[in-house]
């Protein structure tokens, strides 16, 4: 697949079907990811794969993020806060769940590069799984229950979740999302 055709069709799987995802598969998923770009080379990022029990557990979990939703019903809406609650509710059967960590910093400098490394390492994540013909979705919101995740991940003291990635074969039809236009802006002319 040319690169800007992967750019233009990757999407975020929220719906997958029930069926594993090998451990190899993941690997590959995953030294993808690492061929990130990181300031000063420093691969900040680590996986945490959960599959079999330990995914049950933590969607378990992810499930509680529901409770915290209706919070949101007059910034999102009653239709998508419902839509929000039916995925965490399973993690749209999603059979791995991976916790990507960073580092703790003292300086916010450091955290945030790391930060921009982490996102672009799940960037080269999600790609390659659209390659591999599986679907991913990043999952950056449940900060309510990132202490019960941290343990579930086994996420060691020194560390911190960056984000959550949800990978499986997709059970879903794209949804197609209008990009914004006005991203950019031409200086000096």
């Amino acid at each position: 697949m040319e690169l800007l055709d992967a750019l233009r069709s990757r999407h975020s799987t929220r719906l997958f079907k029930d069926i594993p995802v090998s451990d190899d598969e993941i690997m590959k998923l995953c030294d993808a990811a690492t061929l990130a770009p990181s300031a000063m080379n420093s691969q900040p990022w680590h996986f945490h794969v959960a599959t079999g029990e330990t995914r049950a557990e933590i969607g378990e979990i992810m499930g509680l993020t529901t409770q915290y939703l209706q919070e949101y019903i007059e910034v999102l809406g009653v239709e998508q806060v419902e839509r929000a609650a039916r995925f965490y509710e399973d993690m749209g059967r999603a059979p791995v769940i991976i916790a990507v960590s960073i580092p703790v910093f003292e300086d916010a400098a450091e955290s945030e590069h790391a930060l921009i490394a982490v996102g672009a390492a799940i960037e080269n994540f999600m790609l390659a799984a659209l390659d591999a013909g599986l679907g991913s979705c990043n999952i950056s919101a449940p900060r309510w229950i990132v202490d019960r995740l941290t343990e579930a991940f086994r996420i060691p003291v020194g560390r911190t979740l960056a984000s959550l990635l949800i990978v499986g074969h997709p059970d879903e039809a794209p949804l197609v999302h209008e990009r914004k236009h006005d991203a950019v802006t031409f200086l000096g002319r």
